[in-house]
């Protein structure tokens, strides 16, 4: 299961997050102020870190500083959560070393899409190593799922919602929402946090054919 730490002053935000990153397979831990957060991550490492910028006392920008800092957590996927959408900040996000930005208000979808794209390239090289290891999935993924299906599926895997996906394949949101429906009853995967590993061990089959 996934750990993913968010860092939040505001408490009606983190129970949102908390309930729909919860609903979707992810272990969910909370910290309403910067110092708290940092407390969290050194006693126990998350997968990933959603952090709010504008938080009095320390400020995400100073989170993510203290983190960059510390080669033991400066590697952990960091993604921005803030109602500052200009540019300047921005980009003060980005070359502070983030790896995403998310705008409040923002859709359950989309958090659910930046999660599952940001933690994808991660399990990409973790799993690299064991690509042997999923021979029987890889089996299963040929014999059951169609090729539109598959396509779906690392789309979802790569943190596109159901209308970039749409976009992208040139079908209907509606029908993008069957496809996965069906993906998710194939693979018996009752939501994100387990579809997106499917994801990576579908890219990973993919990368290993001639």
């Amino acid at each position: 299961m996934y750990s993913i730490l968010v860092i939040e002053d505001d408490l009606t935000i983190i129970e949102v997050m908390e309930s729909v990153l919860g609903s979707e397979g992810f272990a969910v831990r909370t910290a309403s102020n910067g110092p708290d957060g940092i407390g969290m991550i050194r006693d126990v490492r998350p997968d990933l870190i959603l952090c709010d910028i504008m938080m009095p006392g320390m400020d995400g920008y100073s989170v993510l500083e203290t983190l960059k800092l510390n080669d033991e957590f400066s590697d952990i996927p960091f993604i921005f959560v803030t109602a500052l959408d200009d540019r300047t900040n921005f980009r003060r996000g980005m070359s502070s070393g983030a790896d995403d930005y998310l705008t409040k208000p923002f859709l359950a979808e989309e958090l659910i899409a930046a999660v599952t794209g940001r933690l994808h390239r991660i399990e990409i090289l973790r799993l690299k190593a064991e690509r042997s290891a999923f021979r029987e999935e890889h089996n299963f993924l040929r014999q059951h799922i169609t090729p539109r299906e598959l396509e779906v599926l690392l789309l979802v895997g790569q943190g596109y919602t159901s209308k970039q996906i749409a976009t992208r394949l040139g079908i209907r949101s509606n029908t993008v929402q069957v496809h996965r429906t069906n993906v998710m009853l194939k693979l018996d995967t009752p939501n994100a946090a387990n579809l997106a590993r499917w994801a990576v061990i579908a890219e990973l089959m993919l990368s290993a054919e001639p």
